[in-house]
């Protein structure tokens, strides 16, 4: 066991960082108050090499693994959450699956694109009635002649309407062959019949676009299938698991920043003649984030590196997503009161990050599913 990262990852951590704190960090402000995405900073991203680094150099990547991913994660949501959460949907939900199980003609035409960043990638599962409970959804797929006819709606997807290819999941069987009866699709935008919902007007990750896919006899080619008819559910699942690790990246991001920005404020704000820093009390609250930020990087780190590795890794990266989703926000929420009332306004970062950690605990399996994983695998 060696927790000390090699030289390759330090390098990509230091190169992230720069981008974060000299490209991101000017607008993201603005970004956040004028619920803006900026496609220009994915693009710069994918100049940088972000959006392909798990995958290999043959399909356009930076041949490095989902270690060196999470790390790059993490960085960006240091500073710029909505960053985090573009990059991480992109590379988890919306490349990934075509990268696992597409066919080699589906990845020279869509994965290369994808890799590079001159494309968006997005990823469609759910809908208002099947959330947690995916088996629940109601969009269909049927087959008439060479095409598959798409109809249904999906809602709250990240890079929605900004994105060029989403990976979109739909009943192909009958309700009876529950967990067989989804297969997985690649759409892509334009195709006639695929419109765009209602945009969301979120509390956080306001610089990320969210808003529903709505597909009304939307045909695509029958080649356009990913993957096997009927396992769409477990290409579904297998990659929520991976994508859980870049929520952890993301909610570790999160808590650092918020940290250091707490710790700065609290070595110069002066009450009672002397740095609120030197009072027990904010010691303790610097204390326990220090130790939960590191707790959560160390689970989320080996969540990616057993996934780098081929071993199994569903209930770590449960375990990482979930004890770094709960501690972003007990972090954001005591960066908060450190700040005191100036940390309920907008003057100060901490009140836009406390609103960014909260979906950390929601999206791509909530708190609550992500103990009934870990449960069902203790029992197991």
């Amino acid at each position: 066991m060696d927790f000390k990262l090699g030289e390759e990852y330090e390098m990509l951590r230091q190169s992230v960082r720069d981008f974060a704190e000299g490209v991101l960090a000017p607008g993201v402000v603005d970004r956040d108050e004028k619920e803006y995405f900026d496609r220009g900073l994915f693009e710069k991203m994918g100049e940088l090499g972000l959006t392909g680094i798990p995958f290999e150099e043959k399909y356009g990547g930076a041949g490095m693994d989902y270690l060196a991913y999470a790390i790059a994660v993490e960085e960006l949501g240091r500073i710029d959450a909505s960053a985090a959460d573009t990059l991480s949907s992109h590379v988890s939900l919306g490349v990934w699956p075509i990268w696992n199980w597409g066919t080699e003609e589906q990845k020279q035409k869509y994965l290369l694109p994808l890799v590079e960043g001159k494309k968006l990638g997005a990823f469609g599962l759910t809908e208002a009635g099947a959330g947690s409970d995916a088996i629940a959804m109601s969009t269909k797929a049927v087959l008439d002649g060479d095409e598959w006819v798409l109809n249904g709606r999906k809602i709250f997807i990240t890079n929605a309407e900004a994105a060029d290819t989403y990976v979109v999941f739909a009943r192909t069987r009958p309700k009876e062959m529950r967990s067989k009866a989804f297969s997985a699709f690649i759409v892509e935008k334009g195709t006639p019949g695929f419109t765009f919902g209602k945009f969301e007007k979120k509390m956080g990750l306001r610089g990320t676009q969210n808003c529903d896919l709505v597909f009304e006899d939307c045909r695509i080619p029958q080649e356009n299938l990913l993957g096997q008819e009927g396992d769409g559910f477990k290409m579904s699942m297998e990659t929520l698991d991976g994508g859980r690790i870049g929520i952890a990246a993301q909610s570790v991001g999160i808590a650092q920043g918020a940290y250091e920005i707490a710790l700065a404020y609290a070595k110069q704000r002066v009450q009672f003649g002397k740095p609120i820093s030197a009072l027990q009390a904010i010691q303790f609250k610097l204390a326990d984030m220090a130790l939960e930020i590191k707790a959560s990087r160390l689970l989320t780190y080996d969540a990616a590196w057993r996934k780098s590795q081929g071993l199994e890794f569903g209930t770590d990266a449960a375990m990482a997503k979930l004890k770094a989703s709960e501690t972003a926000n007990r972090v954001a929420n005591q960066a908060v009161q450190i700040h005191g009332g100036y940390g309920y306004t907008r003057d100060y970062p901490v009140e836009r990050i406390m609103r960014d950690a909260k979906i950390c605990e929601i999206y791509e399996g909530t708190s609550e599913i992500q103990r009934v994983v870990i449960g069902n695998s203790i029992l197991r």
